[in-house]
């Protein structure tokens, strides 16, 4: 049996109105992400709005990356994107075989 080398990365989860899709994908690849995930997401936020409030609906956008990398996103979030929209992020510690990917 041939042994996998784990490495610790970073899991951002954004959830979003899905008119930010593009501009978010792009600023996580900019600030170095190497890929992601986009799926449709419907819920309820905190100020009790469901994705049917929001023309579009809701994108869910998923990347793994190094810590250096979510930092550089969490900082541009923070001073762009936070203030103006409706937009949530959360983020684990995840191990993943094949590191080279992310």
């Amino acid at each position: 049996m041939v042994a996998m080398t784990r490495s610790r990365r970073k899991l951002l989860t954004l959830v979003a109105e899905s008119g930010l899709e593009n501009r978010l994908l792009t600023l996580i690849t900019d600030a170095g992400a190497r890929g992601y995930t986009v799926s449709s997401a419907r819920g309820q936020g905190p100020r009790a709005e469901g994705a049917s409030d929001i023309t579009g609906g809701n994108t869910r956008i998923e990347a793994v990356m190094t810590e250096a990398t979510l930092e550089t996103i969490l900082d541009l979030l923070a001073k762009d994107y936070f203030p103006h929209y409706s937009l949530t992020c959360w983020v684990a510690d995840v191990e993943v075989v094949r590191e080279d990917r992310y």
